[in-house]
């Protein structure tokens, strides 16, 4: 089941945390997104503190078409690019997958012309958020 909070979408799942890494790619693949970036945080956090943590990455989704028509209305807007989805594993075991709500942060610009851009792109990871609570 899929809850939304202030920000985005989150979804637990019964899926291994691997698992899960790639049903989000490929779910994204399905709505026209590509992953631009993959960060392990946890592998950040061991080299760069020591700290021991539960696995989490963050990936850098991208909808190129939708990604032109905003960059070209408003430049800055690549500062709220590209759209987060995280996958984690929770202090229970369970692995957790977030999407952001791009509404949400458009909300930021304050440009009432970029809100359909920004309502097209969250209907779009809903899909991909909803496809993935059925796998669960």
């Amino acid at each position: 089941m899929m809850q939304q909070h202030h920000y985005g979408y989150t979804v637990r799942t019964s899926l291994d945390y691997r698992a899960a890494v790639e049903a989000v790619t490929a779910a994204l693949k399905q709505e026209g997104f590509g992953v631009l970036t993959t960060i392990d945080m946890q592998a950040t956090l061991k080299a760069k503190l020591g700290a021991e943590t539960a696995p989490y990455t963050i990936l850098g989704a991208c909808n190129p078409p939708l990604a032109q028509r905003a960059l070209t209305a408003e430049p800055e807007i690549g500062l709220l690019l590209p759209c987060n989805v995280v996958v984690y594993v929770d202090s229970a075991g369970q692995t957790i997958i977030s999407a952001i709500d791009p509404e949400a942060m458009f909300n930021v610009v304050q440009r009432d012309d970029l809100m359909p851009i920004a309502h097209e792109v969250g209907v779009k990871l809903q899909r991909v958020m909803a496809a993935l609570s059925i796998l669960s």
